[in-house]
């Protein structure tokens, strides 16, 4: 079984280990090589600007278009 965790940056990581990690599963191991260092920021957290839906009458205008030039093009094909 393999999994990640994420650290807080100012925690050891053998402290987070020992308290989070091995009360659960006692034979659990860390891969020293695949350990890494950084720092995730949640883009959509910080810069997600909401946009409502578009009208509904708007967007079945849209689909009709669309189905539109769809029957238009079949019948291209099969001309």
């Amino acid at each position: 079984l393999r999994d990640t965790e994420s650290v807080p940056l100012q925690e050891s990581i053998d402290e987070y280990f020992k308290r989070e990690v091995l009360p659960h599963v006692p034979d659990a191991w860390i891969d020293e090589s695949k350990t890494r260092v950084g720092y995730e920021i949640a883009l959509n957290r910080y810069f997600y600007r909401y946009q409502p839906p578009r009208p509904l009458e708007i967007i079945e205008t849209d689909i009709k278009t669309l189905e539109r030039e769809i029957v238009d093009l079949m019948r291209e094909i099969t001309r």
